[in-house]
Formats: structure tokens, C-alpha cells, sequence
């Protein structure tokens, strides 16, 4: 089977600045129970993705293209770009933003907890 992702718009996505585009490979039922989004990020100029906590859950980032800062669980900032890897634990807080000129695309997958599918 071959078909199109799903694209949709967020704003102020967990709180964040401004519009955040998601475009998703795989719906939540085709995850099978082992997470809840596999989509490609797109976070514009000068937005982010508001700073929040995984219970139950962890969500790995591979940056694709453009450059941005990683906020992670300790407040902590690091600044990212294409073929960095951002991992958040079980548990734990983060946020990304993009403060330059140029788009910020991300891989992002939510995996559930081992025993914990909703």
C-alpha cells in the first residue's frame, strides 16, 4: 500500500510559539500499540514545541534539515542540527525551538512504556 501522510497544522503546539506543521507517516492504530505518532516536524522560523513531560512514553528526534535548541529535562539548552539525535526518557520534560531564518525538520516517534499501550 502506498498513500499520503497525514498533514496537519498545531498551533501553540504543548504551548509553544506560533504554528507547527505534522506531517504523520503512521496513524496511531498502525502503531500497533507501540506508540502514538511517527511524523515528520516541521517547526518554522522562529516557533517551537512548548516545553512538556512523557509519562508512560518516550519520543526520540532525529533532526533531518535546518538547525534549533533542544531544551532538555534539567532546563538545560544545546543547540542542534541535521543528524543530531535528541532523546527523552520515561518520564521526562523537553522542548525544541527555532530561533533562525530557516525551517527545523524533525523525525519525532512516540514509543510507549513496555506494558503501557493506550
Amino acid at each position: 500500500m502506498v498513500r499520503k501522510t497525514n498533514v496537519v497544522f498545531k498551533e501553540n503546539l504543548r504551548g509553544g510559539e506560533g504554528t507547527i506543521e505534522l506531517r504523520h507517516i503512521l496513524a496511531p492504530e498502525e502503531l500497533m500499540g507501540h506508540g502514538t505518532m511517527y511524523a515528520h516536524v516541521v517547526i518554522p522560523p522562529h516557533c517551537s514545541l512548548g516545553f512538556h513531560q512523557h509519562i508512560e512514553n518516550t519520543e526520540p528526534y532525529y533532526v533531518i534539515k535546518g538547525k534549533g535548541i533542544f531544551v532538555d529535562n534539567d532546563g538545560s539548552k544545546t543547540e542542534i542540527a541535521a543528524g543530531d539525535v535528541c532523546v527523552i526518557e520515561v518520564g521526562q520534560s523537553h522542548a525544541i525551538e527555532n530561533p533562525n531564518e530557516e525551517p527545523l525538520e524533525i523525525m519525532a516517534l512516540v514509543i510507549n512504556q513496555r506494558g503501557k499501550c493506550d
